[in-house]
């Protein structure tokens, strides 16, 4: 069946680190961190409606300001998410710039960012470009479990880490996913298209039975279409970067990637220089392999691979892979498996 979250690394693994994750049915996406987005067509990064950031070091957050030019005089609104600092980086970002001419804009763009902090609540604040991207506080929001963002098909759960800073992973779980049996359709005369997504919305939310759903041939009540659907678990996608290997970070790690179907983990060094891994706070391959593992990860894709091992990447998949005891080790994304 096919899925409807589609993970794929930005750059190569000795790019900087990031996630593009193509919402196929919705007509969006989302990313994980903001580094290198030039490999992004704009078009790509237009379906964009949430950004996840780890932490702001430039590897992570430059990209930020690519992302707004592009979406600069564009009627759109994004969501951001990030460490306890992040509003005030971003609103640092804006104020690097001089607005004074986007009262010419037809449209108005606007960004509602989200921190999360140590006591697992969220700050939150509001950037218009209409008010030259002025700072707008918003009512904090409680963040149980680390949970940032939650939707009737989609939860986004987020975990502090340590690296010198707070740094955040992030897992992006679907509640359930919903395949549709085309041949029931056909047997009604009904064609795919776009319309499947009001479906597929109300059988996510447990719509009342009598829900009427807009179709080609008019509406239907939801009971009528039920039998064309089926329920299956949903996909679990864990994102880990940037991070020192410790009890606490491991604990952290392990429960957040467990059982995922795909982990995006770095495996910056191999293990014979894990005293400079320590030193820099990042992960071997080993001990990614090692946190994989203990997580019980389905499919793994290493990345954030030091320059220092150009010509030499097998030996940072050999040592991953032998930490994991035949679980696939992925080279980039969903397409490459």
């Amino acid at each position: 069946m096919r899925p409807s979250l589609l993970p794929e690394l930005i750059n190569d693994p000795f790019g900087d680190p990031g996630v593009y994750v193509d919402c196929l049915f919705e007509g969006r996406a989302l990313l994980i961190d903001l580094g290198d987005l030039r490999p992004l067509a704009p078009r790509k990064l237009l379906r964009v409606s949430d950004i996840f950031v780890s932490h702001c070091h430039m590897d992570h957050f430059m990209g930020f300001d690519w992302f707004l030019r592009i979406c600069l005089g564009r009627d759109r609104s994004v969501r951001m998410y990030g460490p306890p600092d992040f509003i005030d980086r971003v609103e640092a970002k804006l104020a690097a710039y001089a607005w004074n001419l986007v009262h010419r804009y037809d449209n108005d763009f606007q960004l509602t960012v989200h921190a999360l902090q140590p006591d697992g609540c969220i700050e939150r604040a509001r950037f218009h470009v209409r008010t030259a991207f002025r700072r707008e506080p918003l009512a904090p929001q409680s963040c149980p479990d680390g949970v940032v963002l939650q939707e009737p098909g989609l939860c986004v759960r987020a975990v502090l880490l340590d690296h010198g800073i707070p740094c955040l992973g992030y897992a992006l779980e679907e509640a359930l996913h919903v395949n549709v049996w085309k041949n029931r359709l056909a047997e009604r005369g009904l064609p795919v298209g776009p319309w499947l997504r009001a479906l597929k919305h109300a059988v996510l939310r447990a719509a009342p039975a009598d829900t009427p759903i807009p179709t080609p041939l008019g509406e239907r009540p939801l009971a009528e279409l039920m039998d064309c659907v089926q329920l299956t678990t949903g996909l679990r996608i864990a994102y880990v970067t940037d991070v020192a290997y410790h009890a606490d970070n491991a604990r952290r790690i392990i429960d957040l990637a467990r059982d995922a179907d795909w982990l995006f983990i770095e495996a910056v060094f191999l293990d014979e220089a894990a005293a400079r891994a320590a030193e820099k706070r990042h992960l071997t391959a080993a001990q990614a392999g090692r946190l994989a593992r203990a997580a019980r990860a389905k499919t793994v894709v290493p990345f954030h691979f030091s320059p220092i091992y150009r010509g030499r990447e097998s030996e940072l998949y050999a040592e991953l892979q032998a930490e994991l005891d035949g679980v696939q080790v992925c080279a980039r994304n969903a397409r490459s498996s």
